[in-house]
């Protein structure tokens, strides 16, 4: 199994990191791309050591390429409060130069997606915007992905009330960013504009852009996702809680999309958290064979 650093190059002098894990021969005709969420970067997906998703898809046949957003990870310059982009930059430029990278270096037109958290709403939200790379995509597959959060319960009174909504905004306005590494409250940063937006989207029933008021929900009446599994964990407490991971499936409305509920009482192994149903060694035998199951039926 090879690992190999590539970076795509923005007008902006960012330049973006993507990690290839791929086997030693390729049987799998479409490439994956994989896109972490709010607060991490990539390695979520995989370790040198063999371990996580894009390692076991590698092992499956996949070429797979991990990014890590513009300022995360080994993405460059490091997000300061210098940095000016927001969810507008990351949907409409860092993506589709993502996608339009993996396209050139693999020589596909056609590849799979996978995504964790918020990065599932990213995704959505870039092939709403640009139907013609919606048409390139032939399946996704989303971990604990929410577009609003509607539970009601302590941990979002503390986590996203308190601390992320209020708090936290007030800290990224002092600051000029979210220092969520110091903090403690992830592995990576977010820029203000990141975590302004954020809020707006998961606080608002209406999915529209701040920049220039793209209606997203407008959007879906002519344009097609297309066909993606949504797992939810069931000790997922807030940050893909298992409703709204199901909230944002149904609004994200397609006849080609299947939900599925990570717990032992559905015949998993363990009771899945929002990080561990990518990490956890039981996730191996559990649900990643599903993932393959669900980019090649």
């Amino acid at each position: 199994m090879n690992y190999i650093s590539h970076f795509v190059s923005l007008r902006c002098n960012s330049k973006l990191h993507l990690m290839e894990v791929s086997p030693t021969t390729i049987t799998h005709s479409e490439p994956v791309l994989m896109i972490h969420g709010m607060v991490e970067d990539g390695r979520i997906f995989y370790h040198h050591s063999g371990k996580g998703l894009a390692s076991y898809l590698a092992k499956q046949g996949f070429q797979v390429f991990v990014a890590d957003l513009r300022g995360v990870g080994k993405s460059t310059p490091a997000i300061s409060s210098h940095s000016k982009h927001g969810q507008t930059e990351t949907v409409c430029q860092d993506i589709p130069a993502i996608i339009q990278f993996v396209k050139q270096h693999s020589s596909k037109q056609q590849l799979h997606l996978v995504a964790h958290s918020w990065g599932g709403v990213y995704l959505n939200a870039s092939l709403l915007r640009f139907p013609e790379i919606a048409k390139t995509i032939k399946s996704a597959v989303y971990f604990g992905s929410k577009r609003r959060i509607r539970v009601k319960n302590l941990a979002r009174l503390f986590m996203i009330e308190l601390m992320w909504k209020r708090l936290g905004v007030l800290v990224s306005k002092t600051k000029g960013y979210f220092p969520a590494i110091a903090l403690k409250a992830g592995s990576e940063n977010e820029t203000k504009k990141t975590h302004l937006q954020c809020v707006d989207w998961i606080t608002q029933d209406r999915w529209l852009d701040s920049d220039d008021g793209f209606d997203y929900h407008h959007a879906m009446k002519t344009s097609e996702l297309p066909p993606i599994l949504y797992f939810a964990a069931i000790n997922d407490s807030c940050l893909g809680h298992r409703a709204d991971v199901q909230l944002f499936a149904d609004e994200c409305y397609h006849d080609n999309a299947k939900y599925q509920l990570l717990s032992k009482a559905n015949g998993n192994q363990k009771d899945y958290g929002h990080l561990d149903m990518l990490t956890a060694k039981e996730a191996i035998d559990d649900h990643f064979p599903q993932v393959v199951s669900w980019f090649t039926q």
